[in-house]
C-alpha cells in the first residue's frame, strides 16, 4: 500500500494538535507584529526594539535546560494546557492595556518577560510531546516537519492580516484576537485521548540532570555541531525579527501594511521550505539542508539590506524565510530521530536554548549595532556570519557523516546514499 503524502495526519490526536497550534499560531504572529510595531510607534528607537526582544526571550537562555527536566519528569500533556491558559492571560493583558490607551513601553517589556517564562517550559514541553502525539514511530519526522509549515502558515497569514489591522483599527485588536485564538489550541489539547504518563523515577537532583543533558548532547560531534550552527544562526541571522521595523519605515518609506507585507513574504519562503520538508519520505540527506540552510538566510539578509525597491525587498525576503526554516526545521527533525527517549526533554530544551535564547542576546546585539551603524550595515554583518557559519559546517559533515553511519542502521535507517 503506497504510503500517505502526509502519513502524521493519520493519528487523531495529531489531528487535533494540527489544527489548534493552526490557529493559534496566526494570532501570535499578528501580536508578534503588532509588539514590534507598536515599542517603534512609541520609542522611535531600534534600541527599544532590541530591549524587548531581549526581555521576551532571554528566560529561554536560562531556564530551557531545567524546562527540559520538567518534562523529562512531568506529563509533558498537563504541562502545555497549563502554559497555554497562561499564554492567553498574558495576550489579554496585553489586549486591555492597548485597548484601554494606557499602555507604556515597560508594560510591554514586563509582559513579554512573563511570556518569555511561559515559552522557557512551553518550547521544550511542545518538542518532547510530538512523539507522544503519532501513533506510528516511522511518522515521527513528518510530524515534526508538518509542525514547522504550521508555524510558518501562520507566519505568512498573521502578520499580512496584523498589517491590515494595525493599520485600520490599531495594535489592541491584534493582541484581542491572539488571546482568544489560544481557545482553540486548549480545545484541542482537552479533546485528546493521551495514554497515562509515565513517570520513570531516576536518581539526581535537576541541575545533576541538566549537567547529564549538556554531557549527552556536547560530547557527540553531530549533535554539538548541529547546537552551535543553529546558536550562530539564531544570534546572528534572526536580527532581522526586530530590524525589518526600521527598514519598513526609514528605507522604504512604508507604514505598518508594508512591514505586515514583509513579514509574509518571509512567511510564503519559510512555508515553501516547510511543505518540501513535510514532503520529503526520508532522513537521508538532512546533513546538507542544515549545512546550506544558513548560507541562504545569508545571501537573503544581504540583498534585502541593499533593496531601496519594495517588489525586491519583499523577494529577498523569500530567501530569509526559507533558510531560516531549513535551518530550524531540518534540525529539529535530525535530533528528534537520534535523541534517546529518556533524555529528548533534556535535548530539545538545549535545541530551544541554541535557537530560542540566542535570540535575546542577537536582538540586543541587533538593537546596539543598528543604533551606531545602522539597520542596513547590521544586515550586512548578519548575513556574513550565517555564510561563514554554512561553510564551515559544510566542511564538518563528511566525518559528522561516518559517525552518524551506526546510528543509522541501529535505528533501521538503510543508508543508500548520503545521509
Amino acid at each position: 500500500m503506497k504510503k500517505p503524502l502526509l502519513p502524521a495526519l493519520r493519528s487523531k490526536n495529531y489531528q487535533l494538535f494540527f489544527a489548534g497550534q493552526g490557529i493559534s499560531l496566526i494570532g501570535t504572529w499578528m501580536t508578534q507584529l503588532a509588539t514590534i510595531w507598536l515599542v517603534y510607534d512609541l520609542t522611535n528607537s531600534p534600541l527599544m526594539l532590541g530591549v524587548v526582544g531581549f526581555s521576551s526571550q532571554i528566560p529561554s537562555f536560562f531556564l530551557a535546560p531545567f524546562g527540559g527536566v520538567f518534562v523529562d519528569r512531568f506529563s509533558r500533556y498537563r504541562t502545555l494546557i497549563s502554559t497555554q491558559v497562561l499564554a492567553m492571560i498574558q495576550s489579554l493583558t496585553l489586549a486591555v492595556l492597548a485597548l484601554t490607551g494606557v499602555i507604556q513601553v515597560w508594560h510591554i517589556i514586563a509582559l513579554s518577560l512573563c511570556q518569555g517564562f511561559i515559552n522557557a517550559l512551553d518550547a521544550p514541553a511542545r518538542q518532547a510531546f510530538v512523539p507522544e502525539l503519532v501513533e506510528r514511530r516511522e511518522d515521527l519526522a513528518n510530524a515534526i516537519a508538518i509542525n514547522s509549515t504550521t508555524v510558518n502558515g501562520a507566519r505568512l497569514i498573521g502578520p499580512a492580516i496584523g498589517g491590515l489591522l494595525i493599520a485600520s483599527v490599531g495594535t489592541g485588536y491584534c493582541f484581542l484576537i491572539d488571546g482568544l485564538s489560544y481557545i482553540a489550541v486548549i480545545a484541542a489539547l482537552l479533546a485528546m485521548k493521551v495514554k497515562p504518563w509515565k513517570h520513570v523515577v531516576s536518581a539526581g537532583n535537576p541541575l545533576q540532570k541538566v549537567k547529564e543533558g549538556f554531557v549527552y548532547a556536547f560530547s557527540f560531534a553531530p549533535i554539538r555541531s548541529i547546537l552551535l550552527l543553529s546558536a550562530l544562526v539564531s544570534l546572528m541571522g534572526l536580527q532581522n525579527t526586530i530590524l525589518v521595523p526600521v527598514i519598513a519605515e526609514q528605507v522604504l518609506k512604508g507604514d505598518a501594511e508594508t512591514l505586515g507585507f514583509l513579514m509574509a513574504a518571509s512567511g510564503v519562503g519559510a512555508l515553501t521550505g516547510g511543505i518540501y520538508l513535510a514532503t520529503r519520505q526520508t532522513i537521508l540527506g538532512i546533513g546538507n539542508l542544515i549545512a546550506l540552510a544558513p548560507a541562504i538566510l545569508g545571501t537573503g539578509l544581504i540583498a534585502f539590506s541593499f533593496s531601496r525597491f519594495l517588489p525586491l525587498s519583499l523577494f529577498t525576503m523569500l530567501f530569509v524565510g526559507l533558510g531560516t526554516i531549513l535551518q530550524i526545521a531540518a534540525s529539529n527533525t535530525f535530533l528528534q530521530t537520534i535523541v534517546e527517549d529518556d533524555k529528548r526533554g533534556r535535548l530539545m530544551s538545549l535545541y530551544t536554548m541554541s535557537f530560542l535564547g540566542m535570540i535575546p542576546i542577537g536582538n540586543l546585539l541587533g538593537g546596539i549595532l543598528a543604533s551606531h551603524i545602522g539597520a542596513t550595515n547590521t544586515l550586512i554583518i548578519d548575513g556574513i556570519a550565517c555564510i561563514l557559519g554554512s561553510i564551515v559546517f559544510s566542511r564538518q559533515l563528511p566525518s559528522l557523516r561516518q559517525i552518524m553511519r551506526p546510528i543509522y542502521e541501529q535505528k533501521g535507517i538503510v543508508i543508500s546514499h548520503k545521509a
